[in-house]
């Protein structure tokens, strides 16, 4: 994950109508008629300052509630836990709101990331939150999302277990372009591309749910070729919430209807197909596409008043196939109003192909692991935190 995020890399996130949640693996290959989720996933909270007054018995109760959590290893094995089950291997990640460290579960010995994020959400919102949660691992059936195995609330925060991966993309391509000099292959960049529209459509599809924080440290490679997009939900909750009380600032991938003052308040899943354009231009020629922003107000200006990135065939001595710069260019539509959802996209010429492709992914990230491992880099390699984006290549 990273910088929010791990991945084993580095650290990791709806509108009123749709909240977003945590990971869960799918898979488009099951059946049409498969079980969906008993019911709609609901993270609203009670309004700040309108929360009901809640008796001391109560709120113990829910304290130790949350304090325990539920860890579903396997369809038909689901623990009790707590932080005691947990032993700490080490840190993973870094990112603006937490920490990812490599924990061993004890009663099974399953390794997993577990994704530490300081919460401002009271102790009847964590109560909640678990609550869903539980639904959502019941929902793990999408082989393009990071298996979710459960979760805890532990001194004010947030412990997220998940399966652990190898990489994140934003270590994965930094290095590329950083040390190999070098760029990560245009069918390479498909097979990417088509896991992350299929993950973000099966949560909006099935779940009901908008990731949020699609950027790099979020989408997560493993050396046997999964590619799987993680980090949303509770994450992105938490996040957000933390966001708001410390006037964070700069979102790098936000969408402009997420920036603007006006539109802020609505939005939809067209504000992470933004944020998948973005990362997409980033990751492609080496680059973040803006320059480094000193303020939320400089970001203001250049997302929300000047013209979108556009990336073309020949982009900085670089080249690029039409049907890559035409859906690039499509997900940086400015106005979200003809900015295509994931239907949309998934029909694109370029998708298309991806799904048809036989690119021997597995190999490829193999070969640039073991070069990054013979370079020093591992999982216990810790990433610049979110602020930290754009100096990395200055």
């Amino acid at each position: 994950m990273s910088d929010d995020q791990s991945s084993q890399s580095s650290p990791a996130t709806t509108p009123s109508s749709a909240r977003p949640f945590m990971p869960l693996p799918l898979d488009f290959n099951s059946s049409p008629d498969r079980k969906k989720p008993s019911k709609k996933l609901s993270f609203l909270g009670c309004p700040s300052g309108q929360a009901p007054m809640i008796p001391d018995r109560t709120r113990e109760r829910i304290r130790m509630q949350a304090a325990a959590g539920k860890l579903q290893i396997a369809p038909n094995q689901t623990y009790d836990f707590t932080s005691d089950d947990l032993i700490d291997e080490g840190e993973i990640g870094r990112g603006a709101f937490g920490a990812v460290n490599r924990m061993k579960f004890t009663h099974t010995g399953t390794v997993m990331a577990v994704k530490r994020i300081r919460s401002t959400v009271d102790e009847k919102e964590q109560k909640q939150l678990l609550m869903d949660l539980e639904v959502v691992m019941k929902s793990n059936d999408c082989n393009t999302i990071v298996t979710f195995y459960g979760a805890l609330f532990k001194e004010g925060d947030c412990w997220i277990c998940m399966e652990l991966m190898d990489t994140s993309l934003d270590k994965f391509y930094k290095f590329i372009c950083e040390c190999q000099h070098s760029r990560i292959p245009e069918p390479i960049l498909a097979q990417i591309t088509f896991a992350t529209v299929r993950a973000l459509n099966y949560l909006k599809e099935e779940l009901k749910i908008i990731h949020r924080d699609v950027k790099p440290s979020n989408i997560l490679l493993k050396r046997n070729g999964d590619i799987k997009l993680c980090d949303f939900g509770i994450s992105g909750q938490l996040v957000d919430s933390i966001a708001r009380t410390k006037d964070a600032g700069c979102r790098p991938y936000m969408a402009p209807e997420r920036i603007d003052p006006q539109r802020a308040k609505g939005y939809d899943v067209r504000s992470d197909v933004w944020s998948l354009g973005i990362t997409l231009m980033e990751v492609a020629t080496g680059k973040f596409p803006y320059p480094k922003w000193g303020s939320v107000f400089e970001q203001l200006s250049q997302v929300v008043e000047g013209d979108p990135p556009r990336l073309s065939t020949t982009y900085n001595g670089m080249e690029f196939s039409i049907d890559f710069v035409n859906f690039v260019n499509t997900c940086l539509i400015k106005d979200e109003r003809d900015r295509p959802k994931y239907g949309k996209l998934l029909q694109h010429a370029f998708i298309q192909l991806a799904e048809k492709s036989d690119t021997d992914v597995a190999a490829y990230v193999s070969e640039v692991l073991e070069s990054m491992a013979n370079n020093g880099i591992t999982q216990f390699t810790t990433n610049l935190p979110a602020e930290g984006w754009n100096e990395s290549f200055n």
